[in-house]
């Protein structure tokens, strides 16, 4: 779908607002972690009451600002935020690893069931080799994969890490994932930017003896970056064969190589790379399809000197190989200098993506910066640029299937109801404005609401104000995105 990039004027009753930019299918997503209870729960050992209460009011807040997708993180070091056969309960849940919430209930059941009922997508977002965040302070169960295979680990720093090079952490991997994807209505599968840990200054990660074993006549940094792709690549095919509709996505570092290491590098002077310092060969993820999205972490201003972000959303936008690209945002920065300091400077990254057709929408990291409303971002999100919902943008080579078209029926003086008829599964009903001169299409139209509901849906038309000679068109989302043959409100 093409995009609307100027900026128009929604006229109300009462008031004009400016909105800008306004896009009918764009992602809209927010990372909420868990490690360290970043972001929920905000303290170990909650009631599970107020931990459901908690994640609640979490949605209630982004779904009120426009958010629609959220990547939580349910796997942050080997444990568990469900119920795990491989993996123990993690401690930022209860305290302890491996103490299951009590009374018993499955949280990330509750959070999928909870983020559904608002419309919006869940990601599950996994770390795949970090097994103890903090050797020091960890709770670590005696059931925990460190004690059944500790030849499978190796210590760098303060931190246990999986030992990418061998084949038996691969498969115990992907048997997570499996083991995810089989017993839970996901949307997506997400991994972060902690494939190979960030270098230590001074400190080598100890994989020589690995390498000696399973190098087969590699480069170290090649036989790394093979290790990472065959990861990669064993994911992709578990997700494809047990859910095809499930997405899978990666959050890289920001900088894939410099332009002084690669000539298709962008054109930044990075101290650290995704592809040689974290082993991460993204364009090659994206290259063989083995990834449905990448949304790099260009956690950097739009004056940075080594990094700027216009440089590198320019650079992303051409390297997408056909997939989706959502931009992270680093709003966790706010205040750490006079950029970040800046109110413009959120907005004038949100405006710059838009303005390019090979990106599909933001990240942002994280949620509790949003919570607080840091620079007054998360009001101009829902005021401005979010002012009007979005529709996540379907992937075709996932699902092109159109959905039927809603049944409409007059049910008073102004008022319809809405059912849907077809077999298969769908988000909800999707309501269009179209001025009158121009031809009924979708990027002819402004999206101005949406409702989540598959069942009998009642609408009012003078719950809205209508620009006079205004049309209005209803249509079916499907549980993929892809939108229905329009239904004129007459």
């Amino acid at each position: 779908m093409k995009k609307v990039f100027a900026l128009f004027f929604v006229i109300f009753t009462c008031s004009f607002l400016v909105v800008y930019a306004q896009v009918n299918f764009e992602f809209r997503g927010v990372w909420i972690a868990t490690v360290e209870n970043i972001d929920w729960p905000k303290e170990k050992g909650l009631s599970v009451e107020e931990q459901k209460a908690s994640f609640i009011k979490l949605l209630d807040y982004h779904q009120h600002i426009g958010i629609n997708s959220v990547f939580v993180q349910v796997r942050p070091a080997a444990d568990a935020f469900y119920p795990s056969q491989y993996e123990p309960w993690s401690e930022y849940l209860m305290g302890k690893q491996g103490l299951a919430p009590t009374p018993s209930y499955d949280p990330l059941a509750f959070m999928i069931d909870e983020t559904h009922k608002r419309g919006m997508e869940f990601h599950a977002w996994i770390n795949p080799y970090r097994a103890v965040f903090n050797i020091k302070h960890s709770s670590i169960a005696s059931s925990h994969i460190t004690h059944l295979h500790p030849e499978w680990f190796l210590t760098y720093g303060n931190t246990k890490y999986f030992n990418p090079g061998i084949p038996e952490v691969r498969t115990f991997v992907s048997k997570v994932v499996r083991d995810i994807v089989s017993r839970y209505d996901i949307d997506g599968i997400h991994m972060d930017d902690y494939f190979y840990p960030y270098r230590i200054d001074g400190k080598a990660f100890p994989d020589s003896k690995t390498y000696l074993k399973y190098g087969h006549g590699l480069t170290k940094d090649s036989w790394r970056r093979s290790n990472c792709d065959s990861i990669i690549k064993n994911i992709y095919e578990v997700i494809t064969e047990i859910n095809p509709r499930v997405k899978f996505g990666v959050s890289p570092f920001g900088v894939w190589r410099n332009k002084s290491q690669d000539i298709e590098g962008s054109k930044t002077t990075a101290g650290t790379t995704s592809y040689d310092d974290l082993y991460a060969d993204i364009l090659l993820w994206l290259r063989m399809g083995w990834i449905d999205y990448v949304a790099p972490q260009i956690y950097w201003e739009c004056s940075h000197n080594q990094c700027p972000y216009n440089e590198l959303l320019d650079w992303w936008s051409k390297h997408t190989y056909g997939k989706h690209l959502y931009i992270g945002h680093g709003i966790y920065k706010a205040n750490i200098n006079a950029a970040w300091k800046d109110k413009t400077e959120l907005p004038s990254q949100i405006i710059a993506l838009r303005a390019m057709k090979e990106t599909q929408g933001s990240a942002f990291f994280s949620s509790q910066d949003l919570v607080h409303n840091t620079n007054g971002w998360a009001d101009s999100l829902r005021e401005n640029y979010y002012a009007l919902p979005a529709i996540v943008p379907p992937m075709s080579w996932i699902d092109s299937t159109l959905p039927s078209s809603p049944i409409i029926a007059k049910a008073g003086n102004n008022t319809y109801t809405f059912n849907y008829k077809g077999e298969d599964k769908i988000k909800g009903f999707a309501i269009f404005q179209l001025p009158p001169s121009l031809e009924a299409k979708v990027v002819n139209a402004t999206l101005i609401k949406i409702f989540n509901d598959s069942s009998t849906t009642i609408f009012n038309k003078d719950d809205i104000n209508l620009p006079k000679d205004y049309r209005l068109f209803v249509a079916t989302i499907s549980i993929n995105n892809n939108l229905s043959e329009w239904v004129e409100l007459k």
